[in-house]
């Protein structure tokens, strides 16, 4: 008799073990598939599940209300970094406007910043190809999605900016990045964005240390062909970019770090703000 096994790939968050099944209330994602006697594994369906309060505990939603659910966030940050976009140009910084609209009781708190990972950045994808097929064209979402793709040019492009403000030769700079993985205090580097950041900056220089306690160094290589250190240099550095909002990143006197006239860009916006000389 055929027998149904179910399988969570969202639930395992990298770094945090199994944690996420047994304390967030979200939609983890289940893929149902079919058993035969041979043991083979024949995609039936994928349908998801999340808890609820009532008698059965948990509750079947249909199985494009995940890519749905998945949507909104990337959509929300697509906005997020199209608006800390203008603001820049306006002189307004996005995260006071942000901290105001947190006043009212309805708002849904996002930040800009680099969109990587798979959830956020990958799967939308599956609804716009679905959107197709039935013949609508996701003009926002194709859109927001580009927009998200770009934001790790954008900080590059910035970054540059300050230093012919503030009379820093880009050509040859010595440059700190901070962090390499797509979300902070765990190693997973899926579709990071950081590596982006690099990427804008190595048109100009060579001397880019990137610094991730968390990353595993071999498979930075392996995946984007990009070194990495697991220790923090003791060097002076022309810029120094926090891409990434690791714990250990808080602890370090960055200030220390840079050399006369040298300048700090933050793109996690937790930086203090004496200490920076710009962010999203």
């Amino acid at each position: 008799m055929n027998q149904i096994a179910t399988y969570g790939p969202e639930n395992h968050i990298v770094g945090t073990g199994i944690r996420m099944m047994c304390s967030e209330n979200g939609l983890p994602e289940f893929l149902e598939r079919e058993v035969d006697g041979d043991d083979a594994f024949n995609l039936v369906s994928v349908r998801t599940y999340r808890h609820t309060e009532g008698a059965n505990g948990i509750m079947m939603v249909d199985d494009t209300c995940i890519e749905i659910a998945e949507w909104i966030d990337p959509a929300g940050l697509a906005f997020m970094n199209e608006l800390a976009r203008v603001f820049n140009v306006m002189g307004i910084d996005t995260h006071d406007v942000i901290e105001a609209a947190s006043s009212k009781w309805n708002f849904i708190k996002l930040s800009p910043g680099l969109v990587g990972g798979h959830c956020i950045s990958v799967d939308p994808y599956y609804l716009i190809q679905k959107a197709q097929v039935y013949g609508v064209w996701p003009r926002i979402m194709m859109t927001a999605r580009r927009l998200n793709d770009t934001m790790g040019e954008y900080v590059g492009e910035q970054v540059i900016k300050l230093m012919n403000k503030k009379g820093v030769l880009v050509k040859d700079a010595k440059i700190l990045i901070l962090g390499i993985t797509f979300k902070e205090n765990c190693p997973d580097i899926r579709n990071t964005k950081a590596v982006d950041i690099y990427e804008a900056l190595k048109e100009y220089t060579n001397n880019i240390t990137i610094y991730d306690p968390w990353a595993n160094a071999a498979h930075v290589e392996e995946e984007y062909h990009v070194p990495i250190v697991n220790t923090l240099p003791d060097d002076s550095y022309d810029v120094i970019i926090l891409a990434v909002a690791h714990k250990e990143f808080l602890s370090i006197n960055l200030k220390s770090m840079l050399r006369d006239n040298g300048l700090i860009y933050d793109v996690k916006g937790i930086l203090p703000r004496d200490i920076i000389d710009g962010r999203l």
